[in-house]
């Protein structure tokens, strides 16, 4: 990755075209610490469409580190609700608690002590440092490294960890003083000219002259990946029992996938109808009325469950489960986009 000469004009090309380009987004606001990185760290596997709104909710319920330190796990599971990942915002909780012991309730501006937070890694705490203190700290995601992979025309795959190390320390030695500026400029850059899934907006693209894919030919070619392994395929029965207007839900493990989350209740495999009522009576309730079987499936990042969906009125709220309202489900139980699935769906049974 010998490009230093070409990487040094990078600033100069870039910072204007984004001055003049960039998108209207919430978070470019202001460059208050925590705001910046509770967008980051919502923009993780998410679309930028997607963020807007739970982006102004969660900072008009909890507009301090201190209200997030502070907030209760179901109220925050809810604001997260239909983001996914809830390990995202388990950690951004945990992050917030030590900003408030160990930093008295301010975002330290260190390098080193922002990556130590929970749920913080090295992109994130570039982007934080950058953006909001100014500070050469890249912050390197998979946009980043196909924009870099192609101004180089370099095959390397860029999911390899040693990939995106080289690229950070090349960037970082062109760092201009606005490096906020900067940072958002590189992210601008591979979120819309350079952009995913799509061919290269070369002709637009402020770098094009010392862009060696576009010199070359191969721009549209790059980036390489390895290849992907497959994801592993669960088979799952998902209840959804209801009686006289209540919905048996139950919380996941406190640790795992999808931690002290709500569900419904669910078993491992495909069970046929005379199994799931079965397996119904065995959780101590009487099965009344099976009303409707619905297939789905979700993709998790190394699992996708197949599932069966049975919606079963049942003759009283017993079991080992809390009850709740349509409204209570609603307005306080987070419920995972897998099980969320089911929910929705019940309005056609």
């Amino acid at each position: 990755m010998e490009h230093t000469e070409a990487l040094s004009r990078l600033p100069s090309l870039l910072l204007p075209w984004y001055s003049e380009n960039r998108r209207q987004l919430p978070w470019r606001e202001d460059r208050e610490p925590y705001h910046i990185w509770l967008s980051e760290i919502m923009l993780q596997q998410t679309r930028v469409e997607a963020v807007k709104g739970y982006y102004t909710r969660f900072l008009t319920a909890l507009p301090t580190v201190e209200a997030l330190a502070s907030c209760d796990d179901d109220a925050l599971h809810k604001l997260w609700e239909g983001l996914g990942y809830y390990s995202r915002v388990r950690n951004l909780k945990k992050a917030a608690k030590v900003v408030m012991e160990r930093h008295g309730g301010v975002f330290p501006r260190e390098y080193a002590s922002v990556l130590a937070l929970p749920g913080i890694g090295e992109y994130t705490a570039g982007a934080i440092c950058s953006i909001a203190f100014d500070l050469p700290t890249p912050a390197v995601d998979g946009n980043v490294l196909r924009v870099f992979s192609r101004l180089t025309d370099d095959p390397t795959p860029i999911d390899l960890p040693a990939t995106k190390k080289a690229v950070t320390q090349a960037l970082a030695a062109v760092y201009p003083k606005e490096a906020g500026a900067f940072t958002q400029a590189l992210m601008e850059l591979g979120a819309t000219a350079c952009g995913p899934n799509r061919k290269p907006a070369c002709e637009s693209c402020p770098c094009r002259e010392i862009c060696l894919g576009y010199a070359h030919g191969t721009a549209e070619a790059l980036p390489v990946k390895s290849p992907k392994k497959e994801k592993r395929q669960e088979d799952r029965t998902v209840f959804i029992l209801s009686c006289g207007g209540q919905y048996a839900l139950e919380k996941r493990p406190s640790s795992g996938l999808l931690a002290g989350l709500w569900q419904f209740p669910n078993v491992s495999g495909h069970l046929d109808t005379a199994q799931a009522l079965a397996r119904v009576e065995a959780m101590g309730l009487l099965p009344r009325e099976l009303s409707r079987e619905v297939a789905r499936k979700h993709i998790f990042t190394h699992i996708q469950w197949n599932m069966k969906g049975i919606y079963l009125e049942v003759a009283d709220t017993g079991g080992n489960f809390q009850w709740f309202t349509e409204e209570e489900i609603n307005t306080q139980a987070a419920l995972p986009t897998a099980f969320r699935l089911f929910w929705e769906e019940r309005e056609h049974v």
